[in-house]
């Protein structure tokens, strides 16, 4: 599997990033004992510092430079995303948003997400529901239920850790429950679907009746009938026509 972290930091080293790596370990380390059949998760980041003027000429022109199309695909590829932005004027930055404007509108739906942000004052902290949260559902991504906001006073102290590894555990969760989707389990020889006797006869008549306008020939009366224990099950085409009048 694979996890992208976008993150939108601008200084370095930087904050953002750092939370962005640390909420990206916790899921590696939790993703293994979730799902062991799909091996250990590749992590690849995407820094949009390094993408800035290539997200602007696409906003103008229409068109990706190479290494803004290669994060562009590699976050539609991505098994989960980890997004982390600092706060700027009480919401994500304009770089932020820029990236996901010219993402493919529907290159997040179903995806999980974990939703993450900085900033210098814990009163800035319901910017993962105002802003993140919503912007998210837009692009029908699956959010997990904990966002992680770090202000600057939650570095080293009580309380970012476990709100690290609560919202890992989440994304964790989703990505192994997507992962076991994609294996198609096999049908038990008790749960499969008995043969139907009379479908090969309708499928015949709908055929044939599309490929010429003379009526198809009908079944001999009694023809197809089957028992199944005291009933008998009569074809349906059989009982069309007893519908049909003279």
């Amino acid at each position: 599997m694979k996890l992208v972290v976008v993150s939108a930091g601008l200084s370095v080293p930087s904050s953002t990033r750092l939370l962005g790596d640390r909420l990206a370990a916790a899921v590696v380390g939790r993703v293994p004992a979730a799902a062991p059949a799909e091996g250990p998760v590749a992590v690849e980041v995407v820094e949009l510092r390094d993408l800035a003027v290539e997200i602007a000429h696409n906003l103008t022109t229409g068109f990706p430079g190479p290494a803004l199309g290669a994060a562009l695909d590699a976050v539609a590829s991505a098994d989960g995303l980890v997004v982390v932005t600092p706060v700027f004027s009480a919401s994500y930055s304009g770089l932020f948003k820029s990236f996901f404007d010219v993402l493919d509108r529907d290159a997040l739906g179903g995806k999980p997400v974990l939703i993450a942000a900085t900033g210098g004052s814990a009163r800035h902290s319901l910017v993962l529901e105002h802003a993140l949260r919503p912007l998210f559902a837009y692009l029908r991504a699956v959010v997990v239920p904990t966002g992680v906001y770090a202000a600057s006073e939650d570095w080293g102290a009580e309380g970012l850790a476990e709100r690290i590894e609560r919202a890992a555990g989440e994304l964790a969760g989703l990505m192994s429950g997507l992962a076991g989707r994609r294996t198609v389990p096999s049908v038990p020889p008790a749960l499969s679907v008995p043969s139907v006797p009379y479908a090969p006869s309708v499928v015949s008549e709908v055929a044939s009746s599309a490929g010429s306008r003379e009526p198809a020939a009908g079944p001999a009366p009694g023809a197809g009938r089957v028992r199944a224990g005291a009933f008998e099950v009569v074809p349906f085409e059989q009982q069309l026509a007893a519908l049909r009048p003279e």
